[in-house]
Parts: C-alpha cells; sequence; structure tokens
C-alpha cells in the first residue's frame, strides 16, 4: 500500500480569497442545475433570453446571437440562435442527418456548418422554435446537451474507419465513453426540451456508469445532480480527445486533455498517453492570456483511465480560476503550477503515482479526403467542405448531395476535425452511383483536383452573426485565398501550399495559431498576422503583424514570400521556413527589398 496516495476531502472549488467569484458563478449556482432561468423564460412570449438564461442556455448546446446585417439603429436586434450538436468522434447517424438537413430548412437558414470540433451548427433558429428542434434532434439518437458551457465540450477522435487497424475503433470507444462519463447528469435538459421523456440514444457501457459513481480521492460530489461537476460545473469550457499514434487530424495539442491509444503488438489495447494544458483562446492586448500547446503528462492502463481523466477533470475543477474567466482554463492552471505540482495534484485525486510517459512517433495531419479502402472490403469517402458550410448555391448543391447520398444508401457519416465529412461502411458497388450524385450536384469528390490552399483552410463564421466577432472571415476568406494564390504566382511560387486559418477574433475557435500563416480579426476588416505554425499542426505560431488592414495583404506578405522563394530549403514548408529562420531576418529582408 506505500504507493497509495491519502484521499483529498471533498469542499467547495476555492477560490482566491482577495477576489470575488465571477458572476456567471452565481448563475450556475442559482440555476437548479441548469434549469432556471431557461425553463421559465422558455414559455414567455419574447424572442431572446435575459443575460442570465443565456449563460445557462450555453450549457444545453445554443447560444443567442442578433444577424448583425439586420441591425437597424434604434430596432430591436434580430435575434436568433445557433444549435450545436454533441457529436462524439464526430459521429452522426444518417436519421439524424436527414433530420439536420430538414431542420435547417424548416426552422433555420437553409445551411448546416461542420464545426472545427466534429459536430453540426444549425443558425438561424427562433425561440418559439427552439424547443421543438431540440426534441427533433434528440429523438432522431442526436443531442446538443453540453455541446457549450462551462463543462465537457464535444470529445474528437480520428474519423478514419479503418476496421483492420483496432487502435483507430479503440478511439472511437473510449470517445464516446469519455464523452458518455463527463455528459451533464441533471434532468433538466429533458425536463426543459422533451417534457421530461427521456430518449436513450444508445445504452453507456458498465464501466462508464460504475466509474461516474467511483471515488475515494475526492473526485465526486455524493449525493448531487452532478456527481463529477458540482453546483457549479467547470471554471471554464473543457475540451478531450482522443487519438491514434502518429494522427494529428485532431491537433491534439490544442485540447485541455488529450488520450493517446496505445496497443501492444496484437493490436490489444493497453493504456493511453497522457496529454494536458492545451488551448487557444486568448484577448488582444492582454498579454496574460495567450495559446498554449498541451504538455506530456503520464501513461495510464486502460483500467485506469476513466479515474484518471476524473482527476484531472476534479484538479481542474477545484483549483481553475473561478475568479476570471478569462484566466479560467485548464492551460493557466498548469501555465501557474508548472507540469510537475499539476501532475502530484492529479495523483492525489487518483489515488496514486502516474506511470511515465511512452515514447510516441512524430504527429502528422492528415484529412483523409478522398475514396479509401476501410479493412473489411468496403469503402470510406472523405468530402472537402470549404469552411465547414453546408449549401445549396446555383450549380453547387452540396447541401442536396450529401441528402440523397443518405437517403439512398443510409450511410453514417463522421465530420472531421478540419470541418469536412467522410461517408463509411460504403459498399463498394456502390461506389459509381455516389460518384454520380457528387458529379451531378457539382461536389468536387478527388481531393487532389481541389487548391491545397483551399483543401487545408479553415474559417470561424464570425460575421454575421457570432457576437464575438471583431471582423469577417467565412466570408472574406475566399478573396484572401485567391488574392494569396495569385501572389505564389507572381513571385514563381505557384506550386507551393500551406495551412491557412483565419478568425474574426482572438478565441481562435479555427485554431489560427496552429496555421502556418494565420489571420486573427483585431479590427474591422483587419487582422493579426500569425507565421510559423507547421504543416501538421504541433508547433504554435507567433504573432508577426499586430494589425494587417486587408487593402495592405500583398504589400505586406510579397517581400515575405519572395524571402520564402529565395532562402527556403528543398522540401521545406512556409511554416517550418518561418520559424527557422525567425521574424527577425524576416523583417531585415523586408527591409532591404524592393
Amino acid at each position: 500500500m506505500a504507493d497509495i496516495i491519502k484521499p483529498i476531502e471533498q469542499s467547495d472549488p476555492p477560490l482566491n480569497k482577495n477576489r470575488k467569484p465571477s458572476k456567471v458563478e452565481g448563475m450556475k449556482e442559482r440555476s437548479n442545475f441548469l434549469r432556471e432561468p431557461v425553463a421559465s423564460e422558455l414559455l414567455q412570449d419574447t424572442n431572446h433570453f435575459s443575460e442570465e438564461a443565456v449563460q445557462i442556455l450555453k450549457f444545453h448546446g445554443s447560444y443567442q446571437q442578433d444577424n448583425r446585417d439586420n441591425r437597424i439603429k434604434g430596432q430591436e436586434k434580430d435575434y436568433q440562435f445557433m444549435l450545436r450538436t454533441r457529436s462524439p468522434g464526430g459521429f452522426i447517424p444518417p436519421q439524424l442527418y436527414l433530420t439536420l438537413d430538414q431542420l435547417a430548412d424548416r426552422y433555420g437558414n437553409h445551411t448546416l456548418r461542420a464545426t472545427t470540433r466534429q459536430g453540426f451548427q444549425l443558425h438561424g433558429i427562433l425561440k418559439k422554435n427552439l424547443k421543438v428542434t431540440i426534441a427533433a434532434i434528440v429523438k432522431s439518437m442526436g443531442s446538443t446537451l453540453g455541446a457549450c458551457g462551462d463543462l465537457n465540450r464535444n470529445v474528437m477522435a480520428p474519423t478514419a474507419p479503418f476496421k483492420n487497424k483496432p487502435e483507430y475503433q479503440y478511439a472511437w470507444e473510449y470517445a464516446n465513453n469519455i464523452a458518455d462519463l463527463l455528459t451533464p447528469q441533471t434532468g433538466a435538459y429533458y425536463e426543459i426540451w422533451l417534457d421530461g421523456e427521456k430518449v436513450i440514444s444508445a445504452e453507456e457501457s458498465p464501466e462508464v456508469k460504475l466509474a461516474r459513481q467511483h471515488n475515494g480521492t475526492g473526485e465526486i460530489f455524493y449525493n448531487s445532480d452532478e456527481p463529477i461537476y458540482g453546483t457549479h460545473y467547470l471554471p471554464r469550457k473543457f475540451k478531450c480527445s482522443v487519438t491514434v499514434p502518429g494522427d494529428n487530424s485532431i491537433d491534439l495539442y490544442t485540447q485541455d486533455l488529450s488520450l493517446v491509444v496505445l496497443t501492444n503488438r496484437e493490436g490489444e489495447l493497453e493504456g493511453f498517453n497522457v496529454f494536458a494544458g492545451g488551448g487557444l483562446g486568448r484577448t488582444h492586448n492582454k498579454e496574460e492570456t495567450f495559446a498554449r500547446l498541451a504538455d506530456p503528462i503520464c501513461y495510464v492502463p486502460k483500467e485506469d483511465v476513466y479515474d484518471l481523466v476524473k482527476a484531472i477533470v476534479a484538479t481542474q475543477r477545484d483549483y481553475g480560476d473561478r475568479t476570471d474567466r478569462r484566466h479560467a482554463r485548464l492551460k493557466y492552471l498548469i501555465h501557474d503550477w508548472g507540469v510537475d505540482k499539476f501532475r502530484s495534484m492529479v495523483e492525489k485525486y487518483f489515488g496514486k503515482p502516474v506511470a511515465p510517459f511512452k515514447p510516441l512517433p512524430e504527429f502528422k495531419y492528415q484529412d483523409f479526403l478522398g475514396w479509401h479502402e476501410q479493412g473489411d472490403s468496403k469503402l470510406f469517402l472523405g468530402i472537402s467542405i470549404d469552411n465547414g458550410r453546408v449549401k445549396d448555391e446555383v450549380t453547387f448543391q452540396l447541401k442536396t448531395a450529401l441528402r440523397k447520398i443518405v437517403q439512398q444508401f443510409n450511410l453514417p457519416m463522421r465530420v472531421t476535425a478540419n470541418q469536412n465529412v467522410i461517408f463509411y461502411d460504403i459498399q463498394p458497388h456502390n461506389k459509381q452511383a455516389i460518384a454520380d450524385i457528387l458529379t451531378c450536384c457539382g461536389v468536387q469528390a478527388d481531393p487532389d483536383a481541389i487548391n491545397p490552399l483551399v483543401r487545408y483552410a479553415m474559417a470561424c463564421p464570425a460575421f454575421p452573426t457570432c457576437s464575438l466577432a471583431i471582423t469577417e472571415s467565412e466570408r472574406v476568406i475566399p478573396s484572401i485565398i485567391q488574392r494569396i494564390q495569385d501572389l505564389l504566382k507572381k513571385v514563381g511560387l505557384e506550386n507551393e501550399h500551406f495551412v491557412i486559418r483565419m478568425t474574426g477574433c482572438p478565441n481562435g475557435c479555427a485554431r489560427p495559431y496552429m496555421a502556418e500563416l494565420g489571420f486573427v480579426g483585431s479590427a474591422p476588416e483587419s487582422y493579426q498576422l500569425w507565421l510559423g505554425g507547421s504543416p501538421n499542426q504541433t508547433r504554435l505560431a507567433q504573432p508577426y503583424i499586430e494589425r494587417l488592414h486587408v487593402n495592405n495583404l500583398e504589400t505586406q506578405l510579397e517581400p515575405i514570400f519572395v524571402y520564402f522563394q529565395q532562402s527556403h530549403r528543398s522540401g521545406e514548408s512556409f511554416g517550418d521556413f518561418c520559424n527557422r529562420v525567425g521574424f527577425d531576418a524576416i523583417s531585415e529582408f523586408i527591409s532591404n527589398w524592393t
């Protein structure tokens, strides 16, 4: 028993004695486990919720927004709601996709949006239609519970459905199980949106049920509606992923918690390497906020993984900063404490020392677009979606194409972390019929025929609906990419490509701080320019220009591209080049360039 660590006595989350908790902490405490004031205000004949209800509504998977394009001075805002699915590993069963497609037309803005966390978003829902929309999603094997709010968000996993690579199947299994483990247990969701009818889309793993109640080290609250979260839930959002060695298709370094599946030579699961402390959200001109990569923490055998996850969540729950929401993510706790102190505290909740982190191969980004064999005689198909927007426009009928494929072939779908979709379990004799649907709808299924600058780019929605947006993102990135393409051709780099990501604010939803060329909205029509991320998203970019107006794009980028064209090494990517030579050398070249 020498390795057993003394249990922690459970108590309310500690607060800085010299500072008051943020007002959101009080809202969570008053909500009666996420019920009020959402339940009461939903019954009111209004088109929007109060500030307090808006905060609690997030836990149910919805954000209140207004369409800024429709703002008229002196008139009430055009209130509408975004709904986001909880889809562990990006899994969207056929009946759910068809329901989402119908809801987008009936109650939304006629589009769906694949998110950077492997879910779908509906936009343009009116308050009076929220209940019927959420109920329809739940009754079609979906959920929005916990897709937003101060708790565990959607758990990510690689989407490749390799049946002959068991590690990928384990990643799906444990992404789903951890999502279940950390799902809110309050009955509020079903009471409000389904009048108390609890619709079960899938039976929980017995191990998950047992792990949720297992304590002994202060991980859970006894006799609580929320045994893991307690009354106050978490200080801030919490993001998890499960991946396999070498596969960074889910940006593992940006997560609060990432597990890497480790198997033996027979392909049997042995355990997981654990990363923690990643996160990208920051605030302009506040240097105490920053993007941060996750650190290697430990190795955990498979039989202990749920207790280890709970120990990390409990550490953040009890020691994360509840006084300043800008300083509330796990990354700041690990930054302030250091990895060793954080690991020691996790061990106290875990009840024993953790094992050392095990060696891993280099991580690489893969998007799995195009046709592939999945290892059991069936096929899968990755379809690129520009910035995740599923829509119909004149000759480009992506929304129609996806609907027809699901209707005709009843295929499951996985949403990728790069805002694309993968159909799988495709019978080979159906390949041509699916290809014909895509061709007829103007959808490109050959990834090699897609401009690689477009293929690897991402942008957040920003204007007109996101309340945090400072400037445009999704609506302008096509023109920005075209201008960059023209500039590359001008300087003799027409065959070069690199990862471009854009956001309308510094919160980082499209993960621009991992890009080789990142645009972060800083003022109307202006962006911070970030350089030096890696093609495989394993290194943070750094801010090079604080405020680049879109009119000056070519003036600022041309000399950088010329320097790259003249001085990069064979096979060296643009991001790796910028990181190697450094900003001083780039600035010196620009100062002497004509």
